[in-house]
């Protein structure tokens, strides 16, 4: 058996869900309504982003990562401060009294996924993102090759597609193994692809990196502290000259290094938080996965059922398109 050819991989396409219908919820107007009044604005939004995806990157597999947790504990045992502000925020919003209306949205979104045969994935325990890194390792991973008598290993020319609003997962970005982001700059339709190419353009890193210059950068919205002294710039910088993460804390160690003195005394600071902000920063990718089919549907899986939320939450035309969409999926396969 010869090694599979790119044109022969299936092209998967793993959806960051929240990042999406947050999108959809704060760029759909709520006027879009049930009914009964409820706004539905982050339902229909993400259906027409998945419509709109499936129509112009035509993948073959598709899975919606879910947020089992968005702050797992091991992420806090870790770095405390990890995403304290989300939940500062929500106390806050609480005791402000201000109407959420997009929380229950997100089971009227899940029902709707399944009715559809849309693979919805979430794990206890992990973020969307780990679900994510850990897909698209399984579907570019280590493959048998064998050749009359002699077996390698190669990896699968898979084509992967992360739809996400979040730069964290850019760490995953590898043209070898064919993993590309699409990130929204507004709505889905205008997005930008983002190759190592691009990484290396916008940031002077590339996928591999990305997380190394993450960690030593911090970022306040994850609440993550990072290195004193150290921005993007800086963190790129260090790693062009010292290779990776670890590279630099030996070149911090070292007082024959051409680290300044300053920048010196702040990586070694930074000691404790860079003890455990790789494993923080850094995507899971060996996650307990459920068995699940990622297959495109061209068709409802539970057709009763998405009549019923169709009627009960007034999908219209958004489900519509999708499933006209799909159809033609299954026409041009």
């Amino acid at each position: 058996m010869t090694a599979p050819t790119a044109s022969a991989a299936p092209r998967l396409m793993l959806l960051d869900t929240a990042s999406l219908y947050f999108r959809a919820y704060f760029g759909v107007p709520d006027s879009l309504r049930s009914p009964q009044g409820e706004p539905v604005n982050a339902v229909r939004g993400l259906l027409d982003f998945i419509s709109r995806l499936v129509h112009d990157h035509g993948p073959d597999q598709l899975v919606a990562c879910m947020d089992a947790d968005w702050r797992p504990q091991w992420r806090v045992d870790l770095i405390p401060t990890y995403k304290t502000h989300r939940v500062a925020e929500a106390a806050q919003a609480g005791e402000e009294e201000v109407p959420d209306t997009l929380a229950p949205q997100v089971p009227v979104i899940e029902q709707v996924l399944d009715a559809l045969g849309i693979a919805r994935v979430g794990v206890p325990d992990y973020e969307a993102d780990d679900v994510i890194g850990t897909l698209a390792t399984r579907a570019t991973g280590p493959v048998r090759i064998v050749t009359g008598d002699r077996e390698t290993a190669d990896y699968q020319p898979a084509r992967v597609l992360i739809v996400t609003g979040d730069r964290d997962l850019f760490q995953l970005v590898d043209d070898a193994r064919g993993v590309q982001v699409i990130y929204p700059i507004k709505g889905v339709g205008n997005a930008e692809v983002i190759t190592e190419a691009v990484l290396l353009d916008k940031y002077g890193v590339t996928g591999a990196e990305y997380a190394d210059m993450a960690a030593l950068r911090g970022d306040p919205s994850d609440g993550l502290p990072g290195v004193k002294g150290i921005g993007e710039k800086t963190a790129t910088q260090l790693i062009r000259e010292y290779g990776d993460l670890a590279g630099i804390r030996t070149a911090a160690a070292d007082p024959l290094s051409k680290l300044t003195p300053a920048r010196r005394k702040n990586l070694l600071e930074g000691a404790a938080y860079l003890d455990v902000a790789p494993t923080v920063v850094r995507v899971a990718t060996d996650v307990p996965l459920p068995a699940f089919d990622p297959t495109l549907p061209t068709e409802p899986l539970d057709p009763m059922t998405l009549e019923a939320l169709t009627t009960r939450w007034g999908l219209g035309t958004s489900l519509t398109r999708l499933l006209d969409t799909l159809a033609q999926a299954r026409k041009t396969a």
